[in-house]
């Protein structure tokens, strides 16, 4: 029986933790919805981290004690953000991989968010990508827009396989400046992608069931989580990431398709295995 692997991103880098009390900022609320996110189904967690001030950071020493902290415990792949906020410069989104996570995203290309910029240069993208093969650390390659699929067939053929040789890619729906939402703008994604690639899909905020039942339907896999979206429906608040995760592996069940363990995950996207090596 095939499996979906839900990767949860409990927190992003654009709620403030004042508008959504539910939002996990902490070291210990973030374990804490690690472990239960794994209870509900999830294999993988996207993390990115905030402050003292619950403000967002990429401090290198609060990361490497993010990524012990959630490895052990729990049995979740642990993949950083390289994307930081839209304010992070580069310098500082290329050594988030010395924190030594299993898996981090890779953003194909610069896209408009919201009233801001996200800025996704050839050059370093080209940088972080060659750094992920020297690290031997897999990537997901973030996808918000067509253009971000033809240029990863375009690195991909310029620089090789990426560690582990499993492309594995995200697709990032309904942010205002990407691709909608829809169905439609899936499958031409998809078709897209390079041959043997596997991928997830995210849908932010009110498209996160229409993409979810999308890619379900088009045998992908799926990524969910209050960094996108922190309304369960009109007018109601999300509970927390777990109830996120209790959906998607109620709808992938309902697919036949149910939730994939942690260790099947490792499997698919071949990643190295750092559990029980400090960070």
């Amino acid at each position: 029986m095939a499996h979906t692997m839900i990767t949860v991103a409990p927190t992003g880098a654009e709620s403030s933790k004042a508008d959504v009390p539910a939002l996990p900022v902490t070291l210990d609320e973030l374990v804490t919805t690690a472990q239960a996110c794994e209870a509900a189904g999830a294999a993988m967690i996207h993390i990115h981290i905030r402050d003292g001030d619950a403000q967002p950071t990429l401090d290198l020493g609060r990361l490497k004690e993010t990524v012990a902290a959630v490895r052990g415990a729990s049995n979740l792949i642990v993949q950083l953000s390289t994307g930081g906020s839209v304010h992070d410069g580069y310098d500082l989104r290329l050594r988030v991989l010395d924190a030594e996570p299993d898996s981090c995203s890779l953003t194909c290309g610069t896209v408009n968010f919201g009233d801001d910029v996200f800025m996704n240069s050839w050059p370093f993208m080209v940088e972080l990508y060659q750094l992920t093969q020297e690290r031997q650390i897999v990537p997901e390659f973030e996808l918000f827009d067509l253009g971000h699929v033809h240029a990863l067939n375009r690195l991909l053929d310029k620089y090789g396989a990426p560690f582990g040789g499993q492309v594995h890619c995200d697709l990032v729906m309904g942010v205002p400046g990407g691709m909608p939402g829809t169905a439609a703008a899936l499958v031409s994604a998809v078709e897209a992608l390079p041959e043997g690639a596997t991928w997830s899909a995210t849908g932010v905020g009110r498209s996160t069931m229409p993409v979810m039942f999308a890619a379900l339907s088009a045998g992908g896999h799926l990524r969910v989580g209050m960094e996108d979206v922190v309304t369960w429906a009109r007018g109601v608040a999300v509970r927390d990431n777990a109830q996120l995760v209790e959906r998607a592996a109620q709808a992938a069940t309902l697919f036949q398709r149910p939730p994939m363990m942690p260790d099947d995950a490792r499997t698919l996207l071949k990643v190295k295995d750092r559990r029980g090596v400090p960070a």
